[in-house]
C-alpha cells in the first residue's frame, strides 16, 4: 500500500509529474487549459509543482483524464495500468495503439463467415459466423464455438461454454485479434490481412491457439474470413453450414485461400 504520509511539497511535486504525464499527448497547453476550464498561468502553477488544486478543481482534472485522486500519491502510470492494461499510459503506445485505430475500411463491422482446418482433425475443416461490432474506440469479436468441436475435446456444449469474444487490433499488414473463452477456458491469437476479390471482402491468414506441442493435433493452421455485410439473412444462411465439414464442402474461393495442400509456414 502506498505510504500516505507525505509533505504539501511532495503530494504538489507528486501531483505536477502526473499532470505533465497526463498532458503529454496534448499540443497545446492553452487549449487543454481551455477545455479544463483552468487559468492557463494557474495550470503551469500545477504542472510545475509550485500549487495545488482545490478539490472541485482536482475532481475536474480527475474526471477529464479519467483517473482517480491516487494521483496525489502514486505514479500515474501504476494507476493506469490497475484500471486498463491495454489502452492504459503504460500500454496505450504498444498495444493500445493498435487496439484504438482499427478503421472501418481495414476491416468493417457485421457478420463474417469463417473457415479453417480442425486442429484435433487434419482431414476435417470447421465453419463458422462471427460478429466484429465497435464500441467507443475498440472493435471487438464474438462468435460461438462448434458443438461438435467442443464435444471432440469433452467439453460443454451450452451457449455460454462455446461463446467466445475477442478484441481486435491494427498492424501493418492487417489485423490480429487475441480471443478467448469465458474464464480464459481457451485462447487464441488471429492474424488477418485482406486479400484481392471481386467485392474486396476476404481475409487470410492464420490462428494459432494455446495449447501444449502434441504429435497429434495442430497449434496453427491457416484461415479465412469473408464479410458478409451486417444483414442478418446472409448471416442466417451461412449458420446453416456451420460446424464441421470436408473440405469440398467449403465455399469454392474458401478452399482456394486455405490451400489445404500446401504445409502451412
Amino acid at each position: 500500500m502506498a505510504d500516505i504520509r507525505r509533505t504539501p511539497a511532495e503530494l504538489r511535486n507528486m501531483f505536477g509529474t502526473n499532470l505533465r504525464i497526463l498532458a503529454h499527448d496534448y499540443p497545446s497547453i492553452s487549449e487543454l487549459s481551455r477545455q479544463l476550464g483552468i487559468n492557463r498561468t494557474q495550470f503551469n502553477r500545477y504542472l510545475s509543482g509550485e500549487s495545488f488544486p482545490r478539490p472541485d478543481v482536482l475532481s475536474r482534472i480527475c474526471a477529464f483524464f479519467d483517473v482517480d485522486a491516487r494521483v496525489l500519491l502514486e505514479p500515474v502510470e501504476g494507476i493506469s495500468k490497475a484500471t486498463d492494461p491495454l489502452t492504459g499510459l503504460f500500454m496505450r503506445d504498444f498495444v493500445g495503439a493498435g487496439a484504438q485505430d482499427v478503421q472501418e475500411g481495414l476491416f468493417p463491422s457485421g457478420f463474417y463467415r469463417f473457415s479453417r482446418r480442425s486442429f484435433l482433425d487434419r482431414a476435417v475443416f470447421v465453419s463458422g459466423i462471427v460478429w466484429v461490432f465497435r464500441d467507443g474506440k475498440l472493435t471487438f469479436v464474438r462468435g460461438y464455438e462448434a458443438r461438435a468441436a467442443m464435444q471432440d475435446q469433452g467439453l460443454g456444449v451450452d451457449r455460454s461454454s462455446r461463446e467466445f469474444r475477442g478484441l481486435v487490433l491494427r498492424h501493418e499488414d492487417g489485423v490480429a485479434a487475441m480471443i478467448s473463452r469465458k474464464d480464459n477456458m481457451t485462447a487464441s491469437f488471429n492474424f488477418l490481412s485482406r486479400v484481392t476479390s471481386f467485392d474486396n471482402n476476404y481475409w487470410v491468414g492464420y490462428v494459432a491457439r494455446t495449447v501444449r506441442e502434441t504429435t497429434e493435433s495442430d497449434r496453427i493452421v491457416r484461415m479465412v474470413y469473408q464479410h458478409l455485410g451486417t444483414g442478418i439473412g446472409a448471416a442466417r444462411e451461412a449458420y446453416k453450414t456451420a460446424g464441421y465439414c470436408s473440405l469440398e464442402e467449403l465455399l469454392p474461393f474458401h478452399q482456394r485461400l486455405l490451400q489445404a495442400d500446401v504445409p502451412f509456414r
